[in-house]
């Protein structure tokens, strides 16, 4: 009788919709048991979940608030009794601001809304992960964090200054993450996208998309979500072999500086 094959484990956070359901399904095409997250246990996050399951790979859903840090730990080890040890954790869960506008106008309620989401639940939940697979003997298969931040980690969108804070800080949680887990043989990525089309972006997508068309994308089109979910997978796959600590725009060149 054969043994059962050893499989990689991925949570995606923010997975019901957009980059990260792309990126479940991209994963479950590479043979990846999927945990599928969302804030609560609804029909929107129940369908993503039947979408990954048919993909013939064990599915779960993992309903839970990543800005609730105190609840990390029960969520992960809900996640393992269901498909197994864990391999890969995608932080993409990600919120905008609040009203775009003014910098100077900026509430608190907004900026500590965009930190919380999109940089600290990013930290304390890539640190749990972590304290998790360094406790016991792993499976040698690749493990990795890739975190989905954005082009705002470098540069400035003016009207939204709280999300770009936010996600530089979380560029730099990455970079942090990448030389602490190194050693331990545990890769961690940050991927940044650009001009994506989502249901975050449908308000201004269009306006985007004749601007790509004018030149401010080298590929003259704005990305899907397919696109980055592809890349996310790749790199979860440890298909970018001896690399960790890398920052991957998903940009099609947007930020590549030019005369």
């Amino acid at each position: 009788m054969s043994a059962t094959p050893v499989r990689p484990v991925a949570l995606v956070t923010g997975s019901s919709r957009g980059i990260g359901l792309a990126a479940a399904e991209a994963l479950a095409r590479q043979g990846f048991a999927v945990a599928v997250n969302g804030p609560a246990e609804d029909a929107e996050l129940s369908a993503a979940v039947a979408r990954i399951a048919a993909l013939g790979v064990p599915a779960a859903a993992a309903p839970f608030d990543v800005a609730r840090i105190d609840g990390h730990d029960a969520a992960l080890a809900g996640i393992e009794a269901r498909l197994g040890p864990l391999t890969t954790l995608v932080n993409n869960a990600g919120v905008g601001v609040l009203r775009r506008g003014d910098m100077l106008d900026v509430s608190e309620e907004s900026w500590d809304r965009c930190f919380d989401v999109n940089a600290k639940a990013v930290f304390f939940l890539s640190q749990a992960f972590a304290r998790r697979l360094l406790s016991r003997q792993r499976a040698p298969l690749f493990h990795s964090i890739v975190n989905v931040t954005s082009s705002n980690a470098v540069a400035v969108a003016e009207q939204r200054t709280e999300y770009c804070a936010s996600k530089a800080a979380a560029a730099m949680v990455s970079k942090a993450l990448a030389v602490r887990l190194g050693r331990e043989e545990i890769a961690v990525y940050d991927v940044q996208p650009g001009l994506i089309a989502t249901e975050m972006t449908a308000p201004v997508i269009d306006t985007y998309r004749e601007r790509a068309e004018q030149g401010l994308t080298l590929f003259p089109r704005v990305g899907s979500a397919d696109d980055v979910g592809t890349l996310i997978a790749s790199l979860a796959s440890g298909r970018l072999p001896y690399t960790t600590g890398l920052s991957i725009p998903a940009d099609a060149g947007m930020l590549v500086p030019r005369f």
